[in-house]
């Protein structure tokens, strides 16, 4: 439900906007949003004893007067006591935002430190492939492969030793 209302207001924010501007709330956005993984801030903003203008007084005075745009849409968003909305709006708005200048991430899964040269590699094959530009960041976790995940594009490429090798046994038997 809170995607749902989260594109409305993105919608909004990109109807009729340049890029540059787009830029410039998306960054503003994804600033507050970050505040809302610290526990002293969430406290504050679910806090019923602090009235709702002076949580918006609160969010206002991290953008400043950089933005006519992200000020209104932070007293909107208080005004209708939805500013826990915020985190969902800045994800949404970096989704859209990365369609327009089609400009993706994504993350390497695999039980080792990837090469830089390794991983320019797969950036440049994944993104002649998918027509995009894309940036792969390596996340070393127990996975035994390697696993690449683009969300944006919805991609999800993996290749398991263990399954590989199963595979091979099997087909190996069914020759046989």
């Amino acid at each position: 439900m809170s995607n749902l209302i989260a594109k409305r207001y993105v919608k909004a924010l990109v109807k009729n906007r340049d890029l540059n501007h787009l830029f410039l709330i998306n960054d503003q956005l994804k600033f507050i949003a970050s505040a809302y993984s610290d526990e002293k801030f969430l406290n504050i903003i679910h806090s019923i004893d602090v009235s709702i203008y002076n949580k918006v007084d609160l969010l206002l005075s991290f953008v400043g007067d950089k933005d006519y745009l992200v000020n209104n849409l932070i007293i909107l968003l208080g005004k209708n006591r939805r500013l826990n909305m915020i985190p969902a709006i800045s994800k949404e708005l970096d989704k859209e935002y990365s369609i327009l200048v089609n400009k993706y991430s994504g993350i390497v899964y695999s039980n080792t430190e990837l090469s830089n040269d390794y991983m320019t590699e797969m950036e440049n094959k994944f993104s002649s492939k998918f027509g995009v530009n894309l940036t792969l960041t390596n996340k070393v976790c127990d996975y035994d492969g390697i696993k690449v995940e683009i969300d944006d594009l919805g991609v999800e490429i993996g290749f398991e030793k263990n399954k590989f090798k199963s595979q091979m046994i099997e087909h190996i038997l069914r020759a046989v």
